[in-house]
């Protein structure tokens, strides 16, 4: 079954003298209980996309302008504002890649808690207090009660993301989205926030949506991958199809940068050139300057995504069968 449907996804932002297409006909599903893996350079539009799955795009300047998110029977797109915070935080639930700027530094963390209950569940302050506790607990915090009274420049960056799982699960949603949740933190802390998020994701039989620049971080964890690249999706199948047959150029570039512990004294891999900006994407494939296997054909015409085998979908001339 599926738990959210997005199709042909547009997102722009109007900026002084042109506009900045940052999302560009975003397609995918997610599946019920499954992980999918948002992968792709800085820039490339995946927080945008996971953005606009919460409807949470500054309009002005951004503007989702066509597409539809089905979830629940419902496109979000179309919702009142009023309905959309109630599935925000409730049925959706997001975790942000700083805690320490997501957090409120003035209000304790059990205060922030209660107050994302609250916006949910009509239940007394002391069950609320309760419900804090336990999910604190469920995160791994060892002493709930102490942390609930607790400011958040007074945790540590691991246990302030710990902070942040909480509050987004502490109303049982039925799909979280984790952007880069290990950004900033040590690599100890980052294996043990992804050990949680998946131990999680399982045991309360949720979907969620991982967001990373990193391919090795959703090897272990998601179900589908999808790669993006300057707003599109360049490549979506399985994560095990990804990692033993990727095909897109740039999928193959971003698997070399994994480091790789068998091989000794070699340097790491990049990707030369840089991601372009949003207001001036190349023509045609917006890889090409980038790709060694770059044509004529990919530098003049725009490839659409294609079906190179079942369920292993790609952006590029290379796969396409009607060349």
């Amino acid at each position: 079954m599926t738990c959210l449907s997005c199709s042909d996804l547009h997102v722009s932002f109007k900026l002084d003298r042109c506009t900045a297409k940052a999302v560009r006909g975003v397609s995918f599903d997610i599946d019920d209980k499954s992980t999918l893996g948002i992968v792709g350079e800085s820039g490339c539009g995946k927080t945008m996309t996971a953005l606009s799955l919460m409807r949470l795009i500054p309009d002005p300047p951004g503007k989702i302008e066509k597409g539809s998110i089905l979830f629940e029977g419902k496109d979000l797109l179309k919702l009142p504002e009023r309905e959309i915070r109630n599935i925000r935080g409730g049925r959706i639930s997001m975790v942000f890649q700083d805690p320490m700027s997501s957090l409120n530094p003035v209000y304790t963390c059990g205060f922030q808690i209660i107050e994302t209950i609250n916006q949910h569940l009509s239940i007394p302050r002391k069950q609320a207090e309760e419900l804090g506790e336990k999910v604190l607990s469920e995160v791994g915090i060892p002493d709930p009660s102490r942390t609930m009274t607790s400011y958040p420049h007074q945790l540590s960056g691991g246990m302030r993301q710990r902070v942040m799982i909480a509050m987004a699960l502490v109303c049982s949603p039925r799909l979280l989205i984790a952007d880069e949740p290990t950004t900033a933190l040590d690599v100890t802390v980052q294996a043990k926030i992804l050990d949680l998020l998946h131990h999680l994701r399982e045991t309360k039989s949720m979907s969620m949506v991982l967001i990373t620049h990193n391919l090795g971080i959703v090897g272990d964890i998601a179900d589908n991958v999808m790669v993006m690249y300057a707003g599109e999706v360049m490549e979506f199948t399985s994560c095990k199809e990804l990692f033993e047959n990727p095909l897109h150029p740039y999928t193959r570039n971003l698997l070399q940068t994994i480091p790789q512990l068998e091989v000794k004294k070699e340097r790491l891999k990049v990707i030369p050139g840089e991601v372009p900006t949003l207001q001036n994407i190349p023509s045609g494939c917006p890889f090409h300057p980038r790709c060694d296997q770059a044509s004529e054909r990919c530098r003049n015409e725009h490839p659409g995504l294609t079906l190179s085998s079942p369920d292993h979908h790609v952006r590029c001339f290379l796969y396409d069968k009607q060349a």
